[in-house]
């Protein structure tokens, strides 16, 4: 029987360390940094964490905004976005995930950007 996507990245606990690193990734990238300037980074880790526990496959934990609404008003730029596919794929190589799990992680991010670019 195959994996779910949430098993292949180490089920919660590793992607609580990939979406940690993502965070930690946005905090120190000059194209997005001034973004999360004012935010807690610990609620911040925590929703991206239950996201994407919830998104992979994993319990449904996540009870934050649908991408629509969390990003409105935002007028989030396609370098911006780009920026935070960069910092995942990033934080992915840095646990050790592989090439196909890289692939499809990205892949659902990027079919996200319809509902988060606006710029």
């Amino acid at each position: 029987m195959t994996q779910s996507l949430y098993e292949r990245l180490g089920g919660s606990e590793g992607i609580t360390r990939i979406a940690n690193d993502v965070i930690d990734n946005h905090l120190v990238n000059r194209t997005i940094a001034p973004r999360f300037a004012d935010h807690d980074a610990d609620k911040l880790k925590h929703a991206a964490t239950t996201f994407f526990i919830t998104g992979t496959g994993g319990p449904e934990l996540y009870q934050g905004k649908d991408m629509v609404s969390a990003h409105k008003g935002m007028n989030i730029s396609p370098t911006e976005f780009m920026a935070v596919l960069d910092d995942a794929l990033d934080a992915l190589q840095k646990n050790d995930i592989g090439q196909r799990e890289q692939e499809e992680v990205l892949y659902v991010l990027y079919s996200m950007r319809s509902q988060i670019v606006h710029g």
